[in-house]
């Protein structure tokens, strides 16, 4: 099969994930594109699967990958379709880790693609990634800096998309 997993990356964190799970696809035979979604994407009917992922930053999808999965929802409603999002709330925990499973505009774009799934997997921050007060008001809130990905489950999860592609194809 032909996958396309779509990214829109603010500092590099989705973007790691996407090619991860794209890496991982490749070792189950499938054709893999990784691409970020900010950019254009000729012949989308050409791909049997996707899976489209963002950073979250202040609750939302970032750079116009909702928007590209609203615009484009005629063809990948058509084929299967996994979402994923990358954020801090499970990092910093508690009422934010509540309140961040699942994005404002993610519910509105797994309708329209009538997605399988969508999953939330943490991400990396540092101190440069945000503005002086960013930084005041990330500490305040018990941030740490640091890698927060668990690849073990981001792995896991390709492994079980693997499965699924291989059921469609039979």
């Amino acid at each position: 099969m032909l996958v396309m997993i779509g990214y829109a990356s603010a500092h590099g964190s989705t973007r790691g994930i996407a090619q991860r799970l794209g890496d991982r696809l490749r070792a189950h035979d499938h054709s893999v594109d990784v691409r970020p979604l900010d950019q254009p994407v000729e012949a989308l009917g050409l791909y049997d699967a996707f899976v489209l992922g963002s950073a979250v930053h202040e609750g939302s999808w970032i750079g116009g990958a909702a928007d590209f999965a609203l615009r484009e929802a005629d063809t990948l409603a058509r084929r299967p379709v996994w979402l994923f999002s990358v954020g801090l709330a499970q990092v910093l925990g508690g009422r934010f880790e509540r309140a961040g499973q699942t994005p404002k505009n993610v519910p509105e774009v797994m309708r329209a693609l009538r997605a399988r799934e969508h999953r939330l997997f943490a991400g990396a921050i540092r101190p440069e990634h945000l503005p002086l007060f960013g930084r005041f008001v990330y500490r305040a809130m018990g941030g740490r800096y640091g890698d927060f990905r668990d690849w073990a489950r981001i792995e896991e999860w390709a492994e079980e998309i693997a499965a699924q592609l291989t059921m469609v194809t039979r």
